[in-house]
Order: structure tokens, then sequence, then C-alpha cells
């Protein structure tokens, strides 16, 4: 299916579109040489924010969740992409040590599990599930709405390997992002593969990393493509000295908000676009779209209480760290709602995706919220087989192959982010 896409057809991002699929071999070509240079997230996902006038990703996860959301004619791509990781990382590889999220009691994150733990079983993998939660201290079944089940185990260390009695894994894969911090049985593994390493865990991470990373990488292509990089980018800044809690940083907020706003007005009257500007304010760490707030004028945050500037943050992370980001409207509907596409990535493989959608939410919104819903996008036959000639913004496989470019560009930008950071880079350097 095609979301409507309520702005008019010939807009720049059909453009954008166009020109995508002329360039596809050279696209596709850029980026086999840079993995040849760099190393792809083992697993990501990046929401997206299609405009109509300019298409960019907002957030990228490191440690998804919501493959329960892929349809079962996406899974094939998913295995394959999975052995394609596997193999690279650890080809003798046998068992695989799954650890999830503390929080297991919600019903859609346990299909998420059991949709990972079908994954690499069937790429050839024993699976099992190990939890860090101190609470978990023997064998748990956890009940799924289909009337099966997940055994959760309690985490073994055993002479600097992570495993379970009787389980001893080549790899770990953490489905948990760490924002409550790193507990130290995973630290200093022996001769273990540990995905994502700990520095991708919002602990180290921030995502003004990313995005200056994304900036990098947005004018790589755009330079092959011959293109303004704004047209993918949104423009942002961190703020390190907010303290929301004691009233700080008001001025200094206020200052950044206006500088986003003034350099995307310009954007939009170089571009004629008749829209009214805004900013996005966020936590510069953590997910599941906390303490998001939409700015459209400086003098409004003036208006909020302190503790209202930013909403609640998840656990562990720093309120006084920022980002100040450009927002990016979503002119795409499913049944009149609200939605943005998410796309799934394994290794450096598009393999999936779908449409969140939230009936009470507005353009300039979170979407990521309570009360979303999850249409599954057409990747499953469409992301990678373009259909060349047809008219731009009609086609759903090549609207979705767009998408896949540019939740691509996000991934190997999050690849650099991750060279960046890695607090053993130095080493061999």
């Amino acid at each position: 299916m095609v979301p409507h896409l309520i702005t008019a057809l010939t807009g720049p991002i059909n453009e954008l579109e166009q020109r995508v699929l002329e360039s596809m071999p050279a696209i596709e070509r850029w980026f086999r040489l840079e993995w040849m240079e760099h190393t792809p997230p083992f697993y990501s996902s990046v929401d997206l924010r299609n405009a109509g006038f300019k298409l960019a990703p907002v957030d990228t996860n490191l440690f998804p969740g919501g493959f329960n959301n892929l349809t079962p004619e996406m899974l094939p791509l998913a295995v394959q992409a999975a052995m394609a990781a596997i193999e690279k990382i650890c080809p003798e590889a046998k068992n695989l040590l799954l650890v999830p999220e503390n929080d297991t009691g919600n019903s859609f994150y346990r299909s998420n599990l059991a949709t990972l733990v079908r994954i690499f079983t069937q790429a050839g993998l024993n699976v099992r599930l190990g939890s860090m939660d101190p609470a978990v201290v023997g064998p748990t079944e956890l009940a799924m709405a289909d009337g099966s089940s997940l055994t959760l185990e309690p985490l073994l260390r055993t002479r600097g390997r992570l495993g379970l009695k009787g389980f001893d894994p080549c790899t770990v894969l953490l489905n948990n992002d760490l924002s409550a911090g790193v507990p130290r049985s995973i630290e200093h593994l022996h001769e273990q593969y540990l995905l994502p390493p700990l520095h991708a865990g919002w602990p180290t991470r921030r995502k003004s990393q990313h995005f200056k990373a994304y900036e990098e990488v947005a004018k790589k292509f755009s330079k092959l493509l011959g293109m303004d990089h704004w047209l993918i980018n949104p423009v942002f800044t961190p703020l390190q000295s907010a303290d929301f809690s004691a009233g700080a940083g008001l001025e200094e907020l206020q200052t950044q908000v206006d500088t986003i706003l003034n350099k995307t007005r310009r954007k939009y009257k170089e571009y004629g676009i008749q829209e009214k500007p805004f900013v996005v304010i966020k936590p510069d760490a953590g997910t599941y779209g906390m303490g998001v707030l939409t700015v459209r004028d400086a003098k409004d945050l003036a208006e909020l209480g302190p503790r209202k500037r930013l909403g609640p943050v998840a656990e562990g992370e720093a309120e006084h760290q920022i980002i100040v980001q450009e927002g990016v409207v979503t002119h795409e509907r499913v049944h009149d709602a609200v939605a943005e596409p998410v796309v799934y990535m394994m290794d450096r493989y598009v393999v999936g995706g779908f449409y969140r959608v939230h009936a009470d939410r507005g353009v300039d919104e979170n979407l990521n919220a309570p009360g979303a819903s999850f249409v599954p996008l057409a990747f499953s036959q469409s992301s990678q087989l373009p259909r060349l000639g047809e008219k731009p913004g009609a086609s759903a496989p090549n609207r979705f192959y767009m998408y896949g470019v540019i939740a691509r560009l996000a991934m190997l930008a999050a690849s650099y982010e991750l060279e960046v950071t890695d607090p053993e880079a130095e080493i061999y350097a």
C-alpha cells in the first residue's frame, strides 16, 4: 500500500525520488564502497519523516524492538541478513544468547523477542534468552498471546564469559539499550562477541554525535547526486548546559531555538515552502520517544514551568544534555491518521518496515507515543526492486526504495558514530 501523501505530487521529494531512481547504480556502488571501509551496526531501525518537500531521519535505534511488526513475508529477508551478519562476525557460531530489556511484561515486546528468536533459529543458531534483571533467579516462562511461551533464564558469568547454565554462546546479542547503566556482568567479556558494543548503549551514546555523523554522510551522498543536503538532513544543535529541574539554561535554549528556526525559515523561503517552521527539543540520550517537545516560537518556552520544558525521560538519562533539532512535518496519512515510516535493517540490508500511525497526534508531533499503531510497509517485494519509468510519487516500490536509501544513510552514520566513540579505537590507531 502507498499511504496518502497530502502534499502536491510535484514537490522536491518527488524530484528526489526520480533522481534516486536514475542514480541507483551509482548509489548502490557508493554504499558498497562505504561498507568496505565501515562496519554496519548489527541491527538498527530508523524513523523517517516525509514532509513532501523534505525527507529525513529523526531517530536511529541501535537496539530495535518491534520486529513483531514485520510481516511474515519479510522474515526470509531478515533470516538471510542474519546469516550474513553472523557469518561475518563468527562463522563457526552455534549458540546465540539474546539479552532482552529487563521489563518483559509488555506483550508486544515479548512478541518482538519471539520474532528475533525465530529469525536467528532459522539462521541456524541455538537461541536462548538471558536476563540482566536480578529478579530473574531461575527459568521463567513468558506467556505469549498465541498460547506459546518463551523461557527467560538468569545470566551466568563464568571465567570472563557470559552464558546460561549449560549454555556457552559464541555471540551475545543485546536487545537492551542499557538506559539503566551497564551491568558489570557484561563488561570485559573474554573471546565472545557482544553485539551491539557497549558504547552503542545510552550511557555513552548521544543523538548529537549521531546527527553530526549523519550530516557528514548526507553531504557526501548529496554531492554524489548533485543536490542540496538540506533536503535529507535536519539541522540541529546540542545543548549541554540546560538544567530544567533548577530552571537554568532557558536563555541559551531560546537562543538556539531561534537560530534553528531562522535557518529553517531561510530554507523554506528558498524553496517556496508555505509551512510554519518548528523545532523539536529532546534528550540527547534515550529512546521510546520520551521527553520530546515541539516548539514553534522560543518565547513559548518562558511560559512553561521548568519541569514541563522537557517531559519525563527514561531511567538513567541526563536531563541537562539535550538536542534542538529542526522539526520535519509528516504529510503522510494511513486511514486519515498521521503516519511516519520506520525502516528495519540487519547488517547492511533493509529487511522490512512499517508505518507508525497515531490518530491523536498532529503532523508536527512525536508519533512514538502511547496510542500508536503499526501498518506494515510492502518492503518484502519492493525495497530493492523499484519500477523505473513510473511517475514519481505514485509507485509503492519507488517510494519504499527511496525510504530504504535514506535509512541506510542513517545506518552508515551510526557506523561512523560508533567508530568515533569506540573506547578501544586508540589502541589500534
